[in-house]
């Protein structure tokens, strides 16, 4: 960064700019490329994009009034930072029932940010418990640490967990709702975007882009959108239902179970960079039934218990997602470990393989 801000140092100079604020707007320095051959560009006339007006040094060209966010109306700075101020600086247990409504945005997320700054690896699992009924605004529980867990008795927006980095977050209707959870949709479009760490149990079908770049998250749900695990790169996503097209576009690691009831899941997924197999392994048949178990136990979903209750006939409807190029590390990685290597030495010699494989493949 200190290369590049270096750069940009004699860039300015050269131009005869001091600050960055004073070439805000000054397109008429810009030079267009002469001979354009693309054919896409060929012959754009961008004149009129790049118009200068003729104003006075009154009109400002750049931000020079503060912006006022009303963050100190936020439900974090208004309840919950001060509801959890033991936890916060002495990692002393809290849980609370709140109400929530859908002007109430990334809730969770101050009040992670204060748990950070001294609890930097998190606080222990469940330390802060929060329970919120109603309708959650956009980016509920974003980037939320580990030790704190969001129990959402209702619905939520867009950008549910966003970021999330170690904490819970659980949602599911309301004891009274009549519709049924698994028909429809009860969290919005892109829910753990970025997520890096956590788990995530929801009672109900996501939109779309769920789990999209996720790459640590654990998160159950009973159905998605299109384009759903789209560039994960980690983590697990259980589908206890039915997906939208374009699954797994671009994801690069992490798994995911699809429950596919229809036997048409092949056709709604992306092949460029995943394969689909059955479950035979053991270990994993058991830690994706201690998942469910998990979402049953959290959410008292009915279509989980059901699942359960006939393990033997639903196992063989789940279908596993599983990126090329994250098995082949991965089976190296096991078998390294399996001749004697450490957890460091043999991640060394995962990656040193994968390499090569890289440049053989290159070379041919």
């Amino acid at each position: 960064m200190r290369f590049i801000a270096q750069e940009v140092r004699e860039l300015m100079a050269e131009l005869g700019f001091r600050t960055l604020n004073e070439m805000v707007g000054r397109t008429d320095i810009l030079e267009p490329k002469a001979a354009i051959a693309h054919w896409k560009a060929k012959g754009l006339d961008l004149s009129r994009v790049l118009y200068q007006p003729d104003v006075g040094p009154e009109v400002g060209r750049y931000c020079q009034i503060p912006q006022d966010h009303g963050l100190e109306k936020s439900l974090d700075l208004g309840v919950l930072v001060d509801l959890c101020r033991g936890a916060i600086e002495r990692g002393e247990p809290v849980k609370a029932t709140l109400p929530i409504q859908n002007t109430d945005r990334v809730v969770g997320t101050i009040l992670g940010n204060e748990i950070t700054k001294r609890h930097w690896q998190g606080l222990p699992e469940d330390t802060v418990q929060l329970h919120f009924q109603g309708s959650a605004g956009q980016s509920f529980g974003a980037f939320v640490p580990k030790g704190v867990t969001l129990a959402l008795e209702g619905d939520a927006n867009d950008y549910l967990g966003k970021g999330l980095s170690g904490g819970k977050i659980i949602v599911y209707p309301p004891a009274a709702a009549t519709f049924v959870p698994e028909e429809n949709i009860i969290i919005g479009n892109v829910a753990f975007y970025g997520a890096t760490g956590g788990e995530a149990y929801i009672r109900g079908l996501a939109g779309e882009r769920f789990c999209v770049r996720n790459s640590g998250v654990q998160a159950v749900v009973e159905g998605v959108g299109d384009h759903a695990c789209e560039y994960m790169t980690g983590g697990k996503a259980v589908i206890l239902g039915t997906t939208g097209r374009n699954f797994a576009a671009g994801m690069s690691g992490g798994v995911a179970y699809v429950l596919d009831e229809a036997r048409n899941f092949a056709q709604r997924c992306n092949p460029q960079m995943v394969d689909l197999e059955s479950l035979s392994d053991p270990e994993e048949i058991e830690d994706l039934r201690r998942l469910i178990t998990k979402h049953t136990e959290y959410t008292q979903s009915q279509r989980a218990l059901q699942i359960l209750a006939h393990w033997e006939t639903r196992l063989p409807q789940f279908v596993k997602v599983i990126p090329r190029d994250y098995k082949r590390v991965q089976q190296i990685l096991k078998s390294a470990i399996a001749s004697g290597l450490s957890g460091d030495e043999a991640l060394a010699a995962a990656f040193a393989e994968n390499a090569r494989d890289v440049a053989r493949i290159g070379g041919s």
